[in-house]
């Protein structure tokens, strides 16, 4: 298939925006060109007039718990030990395969629908989030989430999970662990065996909250990051979930091993974690990325509430109105967060990178008038500004309908029936 995606804005690696026009040619871009330098290269099998708007990468959720949806709303206005411990966990307890594939499908709807093609998914019953991706028609790549109460044989198990899901065409995974406070000294010896072993990046949760990062002084008399540098689990780079609590050193060290610091901080902001000194560890090299966390923290999945709080928030941690301009979240969103997790084919709008494109409707009120559209994308607009989303060539949403090979009708129905399980 042969698609033609003309009279565009498009939005360019450099952050730039020119008028053209995108040839795709089955599920890769295959030119882009300026209005001034366009000739009929090709013969499209489907033309599409974006008459004026918009196109751009896709967003991609460089951190959350999709199936936790079925949580939404259901543990607010909680601490973050409290909310674990009172709700998360006792409710997680009761999940099954076929609720998590459900609840799974549910959020890709939000997703798709927000401008999102790919998510960093930690969760459980992998078989079934694979399934619920290829349903879908979805990049989900899934990360370890070992804990010392999975088993003695947590470690192992992740590596067999890497071996069996890794690039599995829309699936894939990536080695990780929970975080430090729910995982002991020999479980991190054994997960920089397997970086080792595997020569790959790993990835976790790592001082969200200043009680976990005290907690980590408590036991080993030095900060997460100042652990895991030392026992080699950043050796081929890797990702921290919320990097709230670091300093200068774990800074450094982040910014030394490559390892991506993924801010969340809608559900920082909601949990009161604290704020990510995100501006700050950009100026010492580290890369920002950036993800929603799941729906019974956040609650939403809108990556445009995620660009909005990240620049406001870095705003007023440094009382500066000038601090992180709003296409630094954009790239975050975009860029950033595809390489965060291995999707470098699809970071950008490029000649030979997969066609993984949104369109962003110019019409909406909240993006009007036309000064700046970037910032118009970061401070005004949301999610009903999508009027377009292509996975792989295929899309997947447009004009507020869903063309998923699963109907949308079907997922809400079933995950109605579903929340019966749950007290």
């Amino acid at each position: 298939m042969t698609t033609k995606l003309y009279n565009a804005k498009i939005l360019q690696k450099d952050m730039t925006i020119i008028n053209g026009e995108i040839c795709i040619k089955d599920d890769t871009i295959a030119r882009i060109c300026n209005d001034d330098g366009c000739e009929e290269h090709c013969t499209p099998e489907q033309s599409i007039d974006c008459q004026g708007n918009l196109l751009i990468p896709s967003f991609k959720n460089a951190h959350t718990h999709s199936a936790m949806t079925f949580l939404r709303s259901r543990a607010d206005d909680m601490p973050l030990l409290q909310w674990l411990q009172e709700q998360v966990w006792p409710q997680e307890a009761k999940l099954t395969a076929e609720h998590v594939h459900w609840f799974t499908k549910l959020a890709m709807l939000e997703y798709i629908s927000g401008g999102t093609t790919a998510a960093f998914d930690m969760y459980f019953q992998l078989d079934a989030i694979a399934s619920a991706a290829n349903d879908m028609g979805f990049k989900m790549t899934m990360c370890g989430s070992v804990m010392d109460f999975d088993g003695d044989d947590a470690v192992q198990k992740m590596c067999d999970n890497y071996e069996k899901y890794k690039n599995q065409g829309l699936v894939d995974y990536k080695l990780g662990f929970h975080a430090e406070y729910t995982n002991g000294i020999n479980n991190l010896k054994l997960l920089a065996e397997a970086v080792e072993n595997y020569k790959a990046p790993i990835y976790c949760h790592m001082s969200e909250t200043k009680a976990e990062h005290d907690g980590c002084y408590e036991r080993h008399n030095k900060s997460p990051a100042v652990l895991f540098n030392e026992l080699g689990l950043w050796k081929f780079g890797g990702g921290v979930f919320h990097a709230v609590h670091v300093d200068d050193t774990d800074i450094s060290i982040m910014a030394k091993n490559n390892v991506f610091a993924i801010s969340n901080p809608g559900s920082n902001l909601k949990l009161a974690s604290g704020i990510a000194p995100l501006t700050k560890m950009q100026e010492a090299g580290v890369n920002i990325a950036l993800g929603t966390d799941g729906a019974a923290s956040n609650n939403a999945l809108s990556m445009f509430r995620e660009m909005y709080f990240a620049c406001t928030l870095q705003k007023n941690l440094l009382d500066n109105a000038a601090a992180c301009p709003a296409d630094n979240a954009l790239r975050w969103a975009t860029m950033n967060s595809a390489r965060a997790f291995g999707l470098d084919d699809c970071d950008c709008l490029e000649a030979g990178k997969k066609a993984d494109i949104v369109m962003i409707d110019l019409c909406r009120p909240a993006m009007l008038p036309h000064n700046n559209l970037m910032k118009n994308i970061v401070y005004s607009g949301d999610t009903s500004c999508v009027k377009m989303t292509m996975i792989n060539g295929k899309i997947v949403y447009q004009n507020g309908e869903f063309l998923t090979s699963e109907k949308a009708e079907t997922i809400i129905k079933k995950c109605h029936e579903l929340m019966k399980d749950f007290d």
